[in-house]
């Protein structure tokens, strides 16, 4: 990557933490409007991308604010799930065929959601008074 393309990566990095670090909804949609906008000559199918697909993301602005940090990401999630797959295919290091690696993936995600499910504390109290 070029220096100038690095320095437009990082840009845009620095600017959808502006759109998701933003005190309320609209705020984060002129934030996104803003990206939007910056990218619309250079890079068109972003933008429309961007404009499609986005706001969605943005409805963790309408939970209460404390619940914000838990809802806004899951990489939490994704790292416990990760983690636990490569533990377990890092011992098999050699598959025969995809089929062979894909029951075992699929085995420990049905035995993570099982787990999940069995749990008794929430990952998000809903039932708080300003929930």
């Amino acid at each position: 990557m070029s220096k100038s393309e690095n320095a437009q990566a990082s840009g845009r990095g620095s600017q959808w933490r502006e759109i998701w670090n933003a005190k309320n909804l609209a705020t984060a949609e002129a934030e996104l409007k803003s990206l939007v906008e910056a990218h619309r000559n250079n890079a068109p199918e972003l933008a429309a991308r961007l404009e499609v697909a986005s706001p969605e993301g943005l409805a963790v602005f309408t939970l209460p604010e404390h619940h914000r940090k838990r809802t806004a990401t899951s990489n939490p999630i994704e790292r416990a799930v990760q983690q636990e797959l490569k533990r377990r295919t890092v011992k098999v290091r050699v598959f025969p065929n995809n089929a062979s690696l894909l029951r075992l993936v699929t085995a420990v995600l049905v035995e993570i959601d099982e787990t999940w499910q069995a749990s008794t504390q929430p990952y998000i109290n809903w039932n708080t008074p300003d929930a």
